[in-house]
């Protein structure tokens, strides 16, 4: 039920007061019938020209995307949007301009600010809020029992291992808390709980109707289940050293042991070993650098449905798919997600807990507070940068207590907000035990950055931080950091058309935020540099922000944005167009931009990522492959060796890559020796600049053979030193 409401427009009993200068300016970020012209006041304060009859009140009524009569061309947004492709274009390396480009960013921007006022490029009304705030009911005896498991569960995790009866009581003490705060009569009789679920089992008939929109979702599936699996053999192709540390880690796993924490190389969450061991064994893949990359690739494809729900919530469905095809084909994501390493589990658990927290928020519905609390628990076992996110649930929970949306439901929603850390508290407890138990191993990481554990700050802290803050939020556009392993050096972390609708989206969105005053617009720009933090915090170690890894969950806010932009220019095109040939030029236009962003992140990651990789990379799976070749034919993996040498291989990724994960090839000089009693065939592997120890071998074996691999990358070429006996 609408009910009509009252333009601002219409006079009321009171004495009229003359506006500010500031009343008049921000008037005019307003529609047109509210804004304030000099000419209505006679300059005593009373209003001149006011209508001699009230207004009609008329109930608003939500745009049509279907014109009646062709409207003229938005030649603003468009000019707006090509100054900014042009732009940003001139940001591509490696011939960057950025002064010319910084101008023609400004009048891109001046542009959109037109554009918007003049109703050219507007986003889709905001649904509004639940007015009823979220129902609670806490029940006293399932909370007492909650409290107590709680602490009898903290003590069972001791000794940093997982068992059956910690796990037991951890999980009954979450149930005990659902209860304890579960809404209305959930209890179900026996007979009409199998009645549900005989209907769902054996319903005679299957209703399913596919409509062009599952069409169109099951392309954009197809789309982004592409960009993540394809090539992921060769994407990257080799492994570093922090790889053998997660096999490691693996390795333990599969051997039965259940830890809750990985201390080996600084400290590790749990989960990224636990899905590992899972995929090694469920897929055959066992100790290898294909284990690691289908858990990664997986958790990066699973983010996107969250993300797609929270565009939803935000701007609509097709927001929500926008958003999600952007971020699945995008450079970024799919780089992470790709390498192997924890960083995609940031925005896996990042987008649920934010989709859930805004849905619970604007519903009032406490089970969404609930799942939030879940996730963001789950979340703090995967990487460590999501120890950031409970501060940035405050913070936007600050931020809508403080809007006129929260008006008659300030005292629920804190008292949600209450039990959604109540439960993240939970499903977290076995890291608070070993957090107890071993502090300095738990939080080495986080402030081996933040603070001086490992050096000094190289300046002032407070300045370190604020060219950290503008180097992240500048990293769109500019340079995505100096990290080969994660990023391609020295290019923007977007793509040209993503960084175009990202800057076209948040300026609408701040215009937005400053007509409309409603709280989640100023919530999705805030968030782009809050779930940055934990590159943004590296201040002792500047030099490594900005880094893909550690900003992330802000691909949640950021695609979020850019599709925000996206379907605004589609929007605008239906509506200043007419009949099925406007909605035919609307959706080619938007066909072509989406192309442009395809086909260049197809080549950032597929061409020059690769090949980028590779060239930094070592050779280790060359390495192993000849040491399996030899000991299937004439020698034995114990009779293989790699001689180390500075800065060159990892010795224990030759092992996992010649297909023996376990054994580390490394032979030392001073070892040589004792190779002497061993029978049969040998192979030594030497760094062609070695030539010391290969001159010691040849005096040991002087009836040797000798052979030089080559590398399709330069200064990767190694040597393979073959003994008769």
């Amino acid at each position: 039920k609408t009910e009509p409401l009252l333009p601002e427009s219409v006079p009321d009993d009171t004495h009229p007061i003359e506006p500010s200068v500031w009343d008049y300016f921000t008037s005019w970020f307003k529609p047109r019938d509210r804004r304030i012209h000099l000419g209505d006041f006679d300059g005593t304060g009373e209003l001149t020209n006011l209508p001699k009859e009230p207004p009609k009140i008329i109930a608003p009524q939500a745009p049509s995307l279907r014109a009646s009569k062709p409207y003229p061309l938005p030649w603003r947004m468009l000019l707006a949007l090509a100054l900014g492709l042009i732009a940003q274009s001139l940001l591509e390396p490696p011939d960057q301009k950025p002064t010319t480009a910084i101008i023609l960013y400004i009048a891109c921007g001046l542009l959109t600010i037109w554009a918007v006022l003049r109703q050219e490029f507007r986003f889709e009304v905001l649904s509004p809020d639940a007015k009823e705030p979220p129902h609670i009911k806490i029940h006293l005896y399932p909370l007492i029992s909650g409290m107590i498991l709680m602490v009898v569960s903290f003590f069972a995790f001791s000794g940093n291992r997982f068992t059956t009866l910690n796990l037991f009581l951890g999980g009954m003490t979450l149930l005990a808390m659902l209860l304890a705060f579960r809404s209305g009569d959930v209890r179900l009789s026996a007979g009409e709980a199998w009645r549900r679920i005989r209907e769902q089992l054996f319903k005679p008939k299957l209703n399913i109707t596919i409509t062009p929109w599952h069409l169109l979702l099951l392309g954009v599936a197809i789309v982004v289940v592409y960009f993540r699996f394809y090539q992921l053999d060769q994407v990257p192709g080799e492994m570093f050293s922090d790889h053998a540390e997660k096999l490691l880690d693996v390795a333990d796993v599969l051997a039965g042991q259940r830890p809750i924490f990985f201390p080996r190389n600084t400290g590790r969450e749990a989960i990224q070993m636990y899905l590992t061991a899972w995929i090694a064994q469920t897929f055959g893949t066992g100790l290898s650098f294909m284990s690691l990359k289908l858990g990664t690739a997986l958790s990066g494809l699973l983010a996107l449905p969250f993300i797609y729900l929270l565009g939803k919530e935000v701007g609509g469905k097709r927001v929500g798919l926008l958003a999600a095809l952007l971020c699945g084909i995008a450079y970024w994501p799919n780089v992470i997600s790709r390498v192997g390493l924890r960083f995609p589990l940031y925005p896996l658990f990042t987008a649920p807990v934010l989709y859930f927290l805004v849905r619970g928020l604007r519903t009032g519905q406490l089970r969404h507070f609930i799942l939030s609390g879940i996730f963001l628990g789950l979340g703090l076992h995967g990487y460590s940068p999501m120890r950031i996110i409970p501060v940035v649930i405050v913070i936007v929970v600050g931020i809508y207590l403080l809007h006129a949306q929260a008006r008659g439901k300030r005292l629920q929603t804190i008292t949600a907000f209450v039990i959604l850390a109540v439960v993240a508290f939970i499903v977290f407890l076995p890291l608070l035990r070993y957090m107890t138990e071993d502090p300095q191993m738990f939080a080495y990481r986080a402030f081996s950055r933040l603070g001086t554990t490992e050096r000094d700050f190289p300046g002032n802290p407070i300045l370190i931080f604020l060219d950290n803050l503008w180097k992240a939020l500048t990293m769109f556009f500019w340079k995505n950091g100096e990290i080969w392993v994660h990023s391609i050096p020295g290019r923007p972390a977007l793509d040209v058309v993503s960084a175009v609708l990202l800057f076209m989206g948040a300026v609408t969105a701040f215009i937005r935020y400053l007509r409309e005053r409603h709280w989640l617009d100023i919530t999705l720009l805030l968030l782009v540099p809050l779930l940055m933090l934990p590159s943004i915090l590296s201040l002792s170690f500047p030099d490594e922000n900005p880094s893909l890894n550690r900003t992330s969950a802000a691909i949640v806010p950021v695609f979020i944005l850019c599709a925000l932009a996206l379907d605004a220019i589609y929007r605008t095109l239906i509506e200043r167009a007419s009949g099925r040939l406007g909605r035919w030029i609307a959706s080619s236009f938007v066909l072509f931009l989406l192309a442009m962003s395809l086909m260049q992140n197809h080549t950032l990651v597929f061409d020059r990522f690769k090949n980028q990789f590779l060239a930094g990379a070592w050779n280790t799976s060359q390495i192993g492959l000849v040491i399996r070749s030899f000991a299937n034919s004439s020698g034995t993996p114990e009779s293989a060796f790699v001689v180390p040498y500075p800065h060159w291989v990892d010795t224990r990724l030759v092992g996992i890559n010649a297909g023996y994960p376990l054994r580390d090839y490394a032979l030392w000089s001073e070892s040589f020796s004792d190779t002497k009693n061993l029978d049969g065939p040998k192979l030594f592997i030497l760094k062609v600049d070695d030539q010391e120890n290969l001159q010691r071998l040849l005096e040991m074996y002087p009836e040797s053979n000798l052979y030089r691999y080559r590398s399709p990358w330069e200064g990767k070429d190694f040597y393979g030193l073959y003994t008769l006996r």
